[in-house]
């Protein structure tokens, strides 16, 4: 499985929210929305997909992994280019550069 073109939106962090990823699967299928969420002991982050939205009393993820491996696939890939822009983000801002 090929995970390309994977982009972060950072939103204000609220309740462990950080931003929402996007990504292509195999060059042939988009997907977005997905959530990254700071996990719950503070080291990593863990992926929720987006619900269907077509009621408030039952929200099923319209799109997500069947599998471990390729949810861990996604999960390494959402996680490796938000570390990049984070690193890219804190190295602009860094005390060096005032």
């Amino acid at each position: 499985m090929k995970i390309s073109e994977v982009n972060i939106s950072f939103v204000k962090p609220c309740d462990g929210l950080v931003g929402f990823a996007s990504l292509i699967i195999d060059d042939q299928i988009y997907v977005g929305s997905i959530a990254i969420h700071k996990r719950l002991g503070g080291d990593g982050y863990r992926l929720t997909y987006p619900p269907n939205g077509k009621s408030d009393i039952i929200n099923r993820p319209v799109v997500h992994p069947i599998t471990r491996e390729c949810g861990k696939i996604i999960e390494e890939a959402v996680v490796r280019k938000l570390e990049e822009v984070m690193k890219k983000h804190n190295d602009r801002y860094s005390s060096a550069h005032i």
